[in-house]
């Protein structure tokens, strides 16, 4: 990491998508050239929480999953900066000595439509006097598009309820996932001959999709991508009314696979939703369904 200054990025980053690793692609790539620090600037809570909750979307991206994914990016140094009231009342101007101050900052490297400060003041005409000024250089990353649309956090938030995992995959650049802790559940699975690990509730921000029956992908152990062992799977995500039980719960059946997981965190891409929840007229019913389910599922993963 360089020591005399910084190549500095800034926004929310939700979803980590590949209009944002264009972004951070021209971060990492200009700070090696300068040999300065890369830098990313994001917030926690995302802004709308503060400014207007009523707008505030359900996120692709929790804190830590968007941590994990900017350094699979290359960013050196991921900075969450609490988003708070006063914060929310910087303007550009204060909000820019605040980079230059704190990180060093000798170039900003902006989204086509990143605007930041109170108002989203910040745009590319003040930044770019801000910085004649203050003696850093503002870069300017175009938009990814996709069949001439540009690549947005809001655009995969609508494919993802609208289970268009497909069309989210694309964007994001990888299935659209959650990590979680598997905890002990009510083994009924085991009873029935498809044994399940249930993942802790998630965060109640993080985006799912509508509730079903998903074929889907696990990786058990290792953080960084390509580490860790896979397995197909299908899970259920929603009520159990089969059961009478309407609390929302994550439950994977995983395809070859035996062993204890309890503790362990794992991670599960969403692939394909099979099915709604439905609830059966009896146990026997319900396990010729799973049986279906499991067919689907695999020939899904197996295309």
């Amino acid at each position: 990491m360089g020591s005399t200054g910084a190549v500095v990025t800034i926004g929310t980053f939700d979803g980590v998508h590949r209009g944002h690793q264009a972004v951070l692609a021209e971060v990492t790539q200009r700070a090696r050239a300068r040999e300065l620090a890369s830098v990313l600037v994001t917030f926690d809570p995302h802004p709308l929480e503060v400014v207007n909750p009523a707008a505030a979307p359900r996120l692709l991206t929790v804190t830590d999953e968007k941590r994990e994914l900017v350094a699979e990016q290359g960013i050196e140094r991921f900075v969450v900066l609490p988003f708070t009231p006063a914060v929310a009342q910087l303007d550009a101007e204060a909000f820019v000595r605040r980079l230059c101050d704190e990180y060093a900052m000798r170039e900003l490297v902006m989204g086509h439509d990143h605007g930041f400060g109170r108002g989203r003041a910040g745009d590319l005409e003040l930044v770019r006097r801000l910085g004649a000024a203050q003696q850093f250089g503002v870069t300017v990353v175009d938009a990814v598009r996709d069949d001439g649309q540009p690549v947005s956090s809001t655009l995969i938030r609508t494919a993802i309820a609208h289970a268009d995992l497909d069309a989210a995959a694309r964007w994001l650049g990888r299935p659209y996932g959650i990590r979680g802790r598997v905890v002990r559940g009510a083994g009924r699975g085991r009873t029935i001959g498809v044994p399940t690990v249930n993942l802790e509730p998630p965060d109640p921000r993080k985006l799912l999709p509508p509730d079903g029956v998903y074929a889907v992908r696990v990786t058990i152990g290792g953080g960084d991508a390509g580490a860790g062992r896979r397995f197909g799977g299908m899970m259920n995500q929603g009520p159990r009314p089969t059961f009478g039980e309407k609390i929302r719960t994550l439950e994977v059946h995983l395809f070859d696979f035996a062993g204890e997981l309890y503790g362990e965190t794992i991670a599960v891409d969403w692939v394909r939703r099979l099915r709604e929840v439905q609830a059966f007229a009896s146990r026997e019913a319900l396990v010729a369904q799973l049986e279906r389910d499991r067919q689907a599922a695999q020939a899904t993963l197996n295309r």
